[in-house]
């Protein structure tokens, strides 16, 4: 059973919770999930979700870090952070800057003595091609650097390499990038599981095979996925600009939600 008193979820649209369904205007996400489930355990329990979509490893770290290290209260607060895929998926990525800023923020937030909570990422999102080999690079050497600063710290390591599903359009937005619902939904299922938040034991079980799709409606999916989202995420590089400019956390101050 898990007795945490509190939980500060930071970092980017993944924790944000984007593409999930929303609740008074917001998007729910896999960590408010996990808040809710918590809640239900602990009298007294709250929440912080400090992520905002499109942030990079070091925004997190100037903008959200600060204001965690505020309500932190050592090893009855669970903290899960999640940035770095925003650095990695840009063409100018550095992985001298943008590791040692991700070992840098993990320090940060272990010297708290909270219980840490890290993700790894999906490396694999095609069978083959040049993007892919980039993609597979850069992922595997940024997990290797989740574990190893995980280990160091006694942190808590989801590894989305041990679910590969998570990665298939059963559980993907049509913007192929961020999850939907169902995928929610699933990762806050493997949280829960491990940390020993109450969660479905079925979660995991056998999938149904995904329907089949023509070759017209595979060639549709690609046309409206370039028009909708790759040309927007493309200008917003071009321009400097990030889909998270000018907003706000969701809850920047500890919230009770029983």
């Amino acid at each position: 059973m898990a007795t945490y008193t509190r939980f500060i979820a930071l970092g980017d649209s993944f924790t944000e919770g984007m593409q999930d369904e929303k609740i008074n205007d917001q998007y729910r996400g896999w960590a408010d999930r996990v808040a809710e489930a918590l809640a239900t355990q602990v009298p007294g329990f709250t929440y912080l979700n400090l992520a905002v979509r499109g942030k990079l490893v070091g925004q997190v770290i100037d903008d959200q870090i600060p204001v965690a290290l505020k309500w932190i209260e050592g090893p009855q607060t669970l903290v899960s952070f999640h940035a770095g895929a925003n650095d990695l998926l840009r063409p100018s990525y550095d992985p001298k800057n943008v590791l040692p800023r991700y070992a840098e923020a993990i320090e940060i937030l272990a010297g708290t003595g909270c219980q840490l909570m890290v993700f790894t990422a999906v490396e694999r999102v095609a069978k083959s091609g040049k993007m892919q080999e980039i993609w597979e690079e850069r992922f595997s050497t940024f997990n290797k650097q989740v574990r190893e600063m995980a280990a160091k710290y006694n942190g808590i390591v989801l590894e989305a390499t041990n679910d590969p599903e998570i990665g298939s359009r059963r559980f993907l937005d049509k913007d192929r990038l961020h999850l939907n619902p169902a995928g929610h939904h699933r990762v806050a299922q493997g949280v829960l599981q491990k940390i020993g938040g109450p969660h479905d034991p079925n979660w995991r079980s056998d999938l149904p095979p995904l329907a089949h799709r023509s070759f017209f409606a595979k060639a549709y999916d690609d046309l409206r996925w370039f028009i909708t989202f790759l040309i927007p995420w493309m200008s917003r590089r071009i321009r400097g600009v990030s889909s998270g400019d000018g907003r706000s956390p969701k809850h920047q101050a500890p919230i009770k939600l029983s």
